[in-house]
């Protein structure tokens, strides 16, 4: 996802390592990666030239400050790489944002949402992924199916439909888009539905047909959005695409599809800026949960390979029972994980979405997530699959003859079974030493970041935002109150060994 363009910021990030300060030497030829790469990614030009000279602007007119705290109270040095990184991230949000992701109301309270868009940008699939959404707030929504064009249109949503529970309202046969949403207007309010999406039907091109039947459609229901559907994949399209449906329709919102299979994501930098209209909303993969609310600063660092731990929060609350994940935290630190308990992470990793796009929004894991496999949570999965209840509370007791019936049951080999209880076995010891001294995970190569001891940042400081200070006083609190349990051991240790040398 995006990797074009994160490549880029990397290429011109590491031009700077190394600098003692930002000249504009040094920064235009920094600059130089970035724009070839959000051109190659499909960036409008003016947009490019914008975007650049913006931030050329900020880097040689602000002045950089080589030494900073970060949210713990530690002073850190900061470099001019770092600094211009910094720089790009604001500009990326300013260019993508700012963006509200509020469905509007009408006047009776009712969420109407209208979906339009060209044939083949995955409208059908959206609306459901909609209904799915609106079914989280707690809404009570009604799919319409208005596309009796393309084939197969009707009955891929009535399977949608099915799949969350949600009515699908289906037209007489002949009758027009128009006819078809204004009866499904009135069918919502004669049920009680307190929210409407219209799946309309599309073109290959943008024709005058198509804009007056959606026109008349407008007219007709007064839907409160009016959101016009994208294509990644389209790249500089994408603009051309958005200013006509906005010259003709009062368009309220973008819905980026297909961004987790854009390599490129032009249309993601450049619809907002060009056409003035706010990404709402994007959708990755094909389940009826991957639907994301924009936020500009999560796309931004993700594409500066900076992760999204925001996003990653959000997905995780999703797929997660808040008092169980205490519960097994709490287990795993006192060395009381099972196997059962690693199978039921495992499953909540893989409902959260492809591990891919976990990893990518992991920071300092972004660049590794083209070579995560999903395959590997399959094996896994089948291998603990095949123990028994005994071994998987307890896999010390896998012998070589268990190993082989654990590994004919998977279809995998004996080895696989001893690796992963091996693995198993160092991450239960691991976590039960962080259990029994907190101040461990600082100490832990890469691991700094995620502690809360050593002076490093707690996790909380990732989303409280640099200037809250949420969770810093527990962070220099913890840190101190490790320090002082060593520095009493190393006083204890001082005195006994005196006693020895006096006896």
């Amino acid at each position: 996802m995006l990797e074009t363009l994160t490549q880029g910021f990397a290429n011109a990030r590491d031009r700077l390592a190394g600098k003692r300060e930002l000249t504009e030497a040094g920064i235009d030829e920094a600059l130089r990666d970035v724009r070839l790469s959000l051109l190659e990614a499909d960036v409008d030009f003016s947009v490019v030239r914008a975007f650049l000279a913006r931030v050329k602007e900020r880097a040689l007119g602000e002045k950089v400050a080589t030494r900073a705290r970060d949210a713990s109270g530690t002073t850190r040095r900061v470099t001019p790489g770092q600094h211009f990184v910094a720089i790009c991230e604001r500009e990326l949000v300013d260019l993508m944002g700012p963006v509200d992701t509020e469905l509007a109301r009408g006047p009776s309270g009712l969420v109407s949402v209208l979906l339009v868009g060209l044939q083949g940008v995955g409208k059908t699939t959206a609306a459901a992924k909609l209904a799915r959404h609106l079914c989280r707030l707690k809404r009570r929504p009604l799919l319409v199916a208005a596309d009796p064009y393309r084939p197969a249109a009707v009955l891929q949503l009535q399977r949608l439909g099915e799949q969350l529970d949600v009515p699908v309202h289906v037209g007489a046969a002949g009758e027009a888009p128009p006819a078809i949403c204004a009866a499904a207007a009135e069918r919502a309010a004669r049920e009680g539905r307190d929210a409407i999406v219209y799946d309309t039907a599309g073109r290959l091109a943008v024709d005058e047909q198509l804009m007056q039947e959606l026109e008349e459609i407008a007219a007709r229901v007064e839907p409160a959005n009016t959101l016009l559907v994208i294509d990644a994949l389209m790249g500089r399209d994408a603009v051309t695409v958005a200013k006509e449906f906005s010259g003709r329709l009062p368009v309220d919102g973008l819905v980026l599809t297909k961004i987790d299979g854009d390599a490129r994501g032009g249309a993601a930098l450049t619809a907002k800026a060009v056409t003035g209209v706010p990404i709402k909303f994007l959708s990755t993969g094909e389940s009826l949960d991957r639907l994301e609310l924009f936020r500009p600063e999560g796309l931004a660092s993700r594409i500066l390979g900076m992760g999204d731990v925001v996003g990653l929060v959000r997905d995780f609350e999703e797929v997660v029972d808040q008092k169980q994940a205490e519960e097994d935290a709490e287990r795993m630190l006192k060395g009381q994980f099972t196997l059962d308990d690693f199978l039921t992470q495992i499953k909540a990793i893989k409902r959260m979405g492809p591990l891919k796009e976990v990893f990518a929004k992991l920071p300092m894991f972004g660049s590794l997530s083209e070579q995560v496999d999903d395959r590997e949570l399959v094996k896994v999965e089948a291998l603990v699959g095949s123990m028994t209840r005994s071994e998987r509370a307890r896999p010390e007791i896998i012998d070589k003859s268990r190993a082989s019936r654990i590994a004919r049951g998977s279809g995998r080999r004996a080895r696989e079974v001893h690796d992963l209880v091996t693995r198993f076995g160092k991450m239960r010891d691991m976590m039960s030493s962080l259990g029994r001294d907190p101040g461990l995970l600082g100490r832990i190569p890469g691991m700094g970041q995620l502690a809360g001891a050593g002076g490093a940042p707690d996790p909380s400081a990732f989303l409280a935002g640099p200037r809250s200070g949420v969770g810093t006083g527990a962070a220099r609190g913890g840190a101190a109150r490790a320090r002082a349990r060593q520095k009493k051991k190393r006083k204890q240790s001082r005195k006994d060994r005196k006693r020895g040398r006096r006896r």
